[in-house]
């Protein structure tokens, strides 16, 4: 007997910006590490240049305008309904610019990714590179998490390092910041995809071991040799 295909699992993609995480999604998914397919890429903004990404790489693009609705709790009863028409088994956050209502959380509460541009739990919130340049910090970084009802603070998966370089600028950190959020996050949607990682008893749990607080790290080390051999991969 044949044996029946399996079948994909689905991602949608919540963005409000130029959706350069979603590029190194995109990325992974057309070279098969991803672990699924993203079949939906939603944006509060209209004229997100991220929706141009997705249209371009044959994804349905939807733009659903916040402005449109009377309040953030309506806002996120109809970004539900839109999600749930996809029958996603992951929702990733890259660069929407939203607080979320319980509600919302709630109902997709273990199976929702998001990337902050800061090691967790230092920096929470917005301005993370200015901050980490005024507090003179040695080490910086990046977050990927699971989505609670508080900002920033579901439990951390996946880390990147980079070093805080004297006469680095906030474009600089940025930049660096940003690098490593396109190598780690493709690999925790993977994971996840894959069902070795999970949410439970609100700790985030690998391979059925629960995780360190702070997630696994990569350190600046590991992560710059992780980046130089994806130039290379590129390059061949």
């Amino acid at each position: 007997m044949t044996p029946e295909p399996v079948e994909q699992r689905r991602v949608v993609v919540l963005i409000s910006g130029s959706g350069s995480n979603l590029a190194a999604l995109i990325e992974a998914q057309s070279h098969d590490r991803l672990g699924g397919e993203i079949v939906a890429v939603i944006s509060n903004e209209p004229a997100a240049f991220g929706l141009k990404r997705a249209h371009e790489a044959g994804i349905e693009a939807v733009a659903l305008p916040h402005r449109e609705y009377e309040s953030r709790e309506a806002y996120d009863g109809a970004l539900i309904k839109v999600i749930e028409r996809h029958e996603p088994d992951l929702i990733v956050l890259a660069g929407f610019m939203r607080i979320l209502t319980p509600r919302f959380v709630q109902r997709f509460m273990g199976r929702m990714l998001n990337i902050h541009p800061s090691l967790l739990p230092a920096y929470q919130g917005l301005h993370t590179h200015a901050r980490a340049l005024a507090d003179g910090v040695d080490v910086h970084g990046c977050s990927v998490h699971f989505v609670t009802e508080e900002l920033d603070g579901g439990p951390v998966v996946l880390q990147a390092e980079c070093r805080v370089e004297q006469g680095d600028s906030e474009e600089r950190l940025k930049e660096k910041v940003h690098a490593r959020e396109h190598l780690i996050y493709p690999i925790a949607v993977q994971w996840f995809l894959e069902g070795r990682l999970k949410y439970a008893a609100e700790r985030a749990t690998m391979d059925g071991h629960p995780l360190p607080a702070h997630g696994m790290r990569l350190s600046h080390d590991d992560a710059e040799a992780e980046l130089g051999d994806e130039s290379d991969e590129a390059d061949q």
